[in-house]
């Protein structure tokens, strides 16, 4: 056994860490294992192949759902939500656009705002029943009614509402609903087999359950969409992880032009973190990286 692999196997044992680990460099694999349980009922340990919800890590593959329709002409960075959005979320501003969503500098208010005093990842936080949000026209009510922080472009704040908008604008430029817009133009060239915007209420063997706690039995079930849209919510492997990454690089996803704007900082929003398009920067090194908390689920990819 490798140090590097005995270090993680001690830090997974000392944090009682839940879920899977994969390390690739280059064409190598270094590290692929799982560490405790998808289900707890069962004793169904993780493995390599369970498949893990990524909660905000869908962010990125949004963002490059929507980029793969700005290539095509459908869509541009400066087209504004109004014009696509008609006469729906009437405090979303007119300067509002398709490129302050993708940055996090659109400043609209937002439906779940995790910087909220009081807020915990555990909250019931969905105003209607979570088995109702399947897909992006299910959020208009819950999106509606949120006021304006700042003027777009005028600072940046962390917003998945604007995700959701940036997946409700996608769906209507281009009359392809959301899901198979990301599967068609993200997923499929990406050749991710093992991701899928699965149902939490209706979960296949290989998918792990997200707790609440690290002991106990209660799921995540009544506390999040019952499937993912726009910013958050589809389930992946580790390898296909790696598979998502390599063909970004690759230039199978968007073009090389396209990849390097989105992955140049926009937005500075601490000393740890930036934005680029869709995707997080680490601001240390400037990696990309994906990264999604949720009740019971945590997510986090960067390539180097």
């Amino acid at each position: 056994m490798s140090d590097l692999a005995r270090d993680i196997d001690t830090i997974a044992k000392e944090s009682r860490f839940s879920g899977a680990v994969r390390i690739d460099r280059g064409d190598e694999v270094v590290i692929e294992r799982g560490y405790g349980l998808a289900r707890r009922d069962t004793g169904t340990p993780n493995a390599p192949e369970t498949q893990f919800a990524t909660a905000s890590g869908l962010k990125g593959m949004t963002a490059l759902a929507v980029m793969c329709l700005v290539e095509d002409g459908v869509l541009a960075l400066d087209t504004a939500a109004r014009s696509v959005l008609g006469d729906d979320l009437p405090l979303i501003g007119d300067d509002v656009t398709v490129e302050h969503l993708l940055a996090h500098r659109s400043g609209i208010g937002d439906y779940l705002d995790e910087g909220d005093d009081g807020y915990e990842i555990t909250d019931y936080v969905m105003p209607v029943p979570v088995h109702t949000l399947l897909g992006p026209e299910d959020y208009v009510p819950i999106l509606d009614g949120h006021p304006t922080k700042f003027a777009a472009g005028s600072d940046v704040a962390y917003c998945n509402g604007g995700f959701v908008v940036l997946a409700l604008i996608a769906e209507r430029a281009s009359a392809v609903p959301y899901h198979d817009l990301v599967v068609q133009r993200v997923w499929e060239p990406a050749g991710m087999r093992d991701t899928a915007f699965l149902r939490s209420d209706e979960l296949p063997a290989r998918a792990a359950l997200g707790y609440l706690h690290a002991d106990g039995e209660r799921t995540n079930v009544l506390h999040l969409p019952v499937r993912g849209t726009g910013d958050g919510g589809n389930y992946t492997t580790v390898a296909d992880m790696r598979a998502f990454w390599t063909a970004l690089f690759d230039d199978r996803i968007v073009s090389s032009s396209t990849r390097e704007d989105m992955l140049r900082s926009r937005s500075v929003d601490s000393e740890r973190w930036q934005y680029g398009l869709g995707f997080g920067l680490v601001a240390e090194t400037g990696f990309p990286a994906l990264e999604g908390h949720d009740a019971g689920v945590s997510f986090r990819s960067v390539h180097d």
